[in-house]
């Protein structure tokens, strides 16, 4: 039988691994320079290496696949520098997070891994270092194919859009054919309809992560005024934030708002926790969402550790962590796809 083991670059809390794993594929290692991350990588998944990718070693990651077929290098460079979010805030050309791209590129070159996968955000494909990534894998005889992915379509309960990325030593490979149709989308009832009720700034009794932010005085005002997938044109004009009552105030009609229970939840970033910075209000709660409601829209199991017992729950750092992520249920059907595409050469 033919053995397979792969490696996570940038692995973060370990989304990407958990998913992986979940497809059938063994996890050996996660690379990643965040030491917040460890605990949970290690007490779900497997050995975490704290250091860059850029300062890892080739001769390092080659002996983690010992005793392996095909060698699987996989990752999700962080994607703030790419994300239309900080288009106008980031000089691209002088963050060290450019060219991390490169990095993963320079790892390809030598190891050699049968199959490689990246996720990344749709906005990628737009820039000269994803061209130049396309262009070492295929000059190193890569077959490569890549899209934009609606991760409703693949089981995901956000309206996430994600560029995924595989190629194959061994031959054409793709994505496997989407596993949900439109009307069967999971939405934010299916996942997070049976959590207990919580109030503003409150904390489960039973579940240490079911905690939200406590809003002010007047963002509590507000969400009482808002309706599920309605805008801040719902408050009263005293409500209304300043950059509200500008005309440009008009592009900003996704902050301040509640989800609504029966859709898919908005892309779930590392601040879904703070009502003002997308539409994170709970559809139904007076209250932003809370640390296990972004997880569980991730697609994260409640099983998943993702601090020690005891440990303090630090919501800005948890916020990043789970924000962060590759949903998990994107990692699993992407190791689906990998092992396919080795089951069509190997059976």
């Amino acid at each position: 039988m033919v053995k397979y083991k792969a490696v996570d670059l940038f692995c973060g809390v370990g989304g990407l691994s958990y998913g992986l794993k979940r497809s059938g594929i063994e996890i050996v290692a996660g690379v990643d320079i965040d030491e917040s991350c460890r605990y949970a990588y290690e007490a779900n998944n497997t050995t975490f290496i704290h250091k860059s990718v850029s300062d890892v070693s080739a001769q390092e990651l080659n002996e983690l696949y010992n005793g392996s077929d095909i060698k699987i290098l996989v990752g999700c460079a962080p994607c703030q520098t790419f994300s239309k979010h900080t288009l106008k805030v980031l000089d691209r050309e002088k963050s060290q997070k450019w060219r991390l791209l490169d990095d993963f590129a320079r790892k390809i070159q030598e190891i050699r891994p049968e199959i490689v996968s990246m996720e990344n955000v749709p906005q990628l494909r737009k820039y000269d270092v994803f061209n130049d990534f396309l262009t070492v894998l295929r000059q190193n005889g890569y077959h490569v194919s890549y899209g934009v992915v609606y991760c409703p379509d693949y089981g995901v309960p956000q309206k996430r859009s994600r560029l995924v990325l595989l190629s194959s030593l061994l031959g054409p490979i793709n994505l496997i054919p989407k596993t949900h149709l439109r009307e069967k989308y999971r939405t934010v009832r299916e996942t997070i309809g049976d959590l207990n009720e919580i109030s503003n700034g409150d904390i489960d009794s039973r579940d240490i992560l079911h905690r939200c932010s406590r809003l002010s005085p007047i963002n509590l005002r507000r969400i009482i005024q808002s309706v599920p997938g309605g805008k801040w044109y719902d408050w009263d004009e005293e409500l209304l934030v300043e950059c509200h009552k500008k005309k440009t105030g008009a592009t900003y009609s996704s902050v301040y708002g509640r989800m609504e229970w029966d859709k898919p939840s908005p892309t779930i970033t590392t601040q879904f926790y703070a009502f003002g910075t997308g539409r994170f209000g709970h559809p139904e709660q007076n209250r932003a969402l809370s640390l296990r409601e972004g997880a569980l829209l991730q697609t994260f199991p409640k099983r998943y550790k993702f601090i020690p017992r005891n440990g303090k729950v630090l919501i800005r750092q948890m916020g990043r962590h789970i924000g962060n992520a590759v949903p998990v249920r994107l990692g699993e059907i992407i190791g689906e796809s990998i092992i396919s595409h080795i089951k069509g050469f190997y059976d």
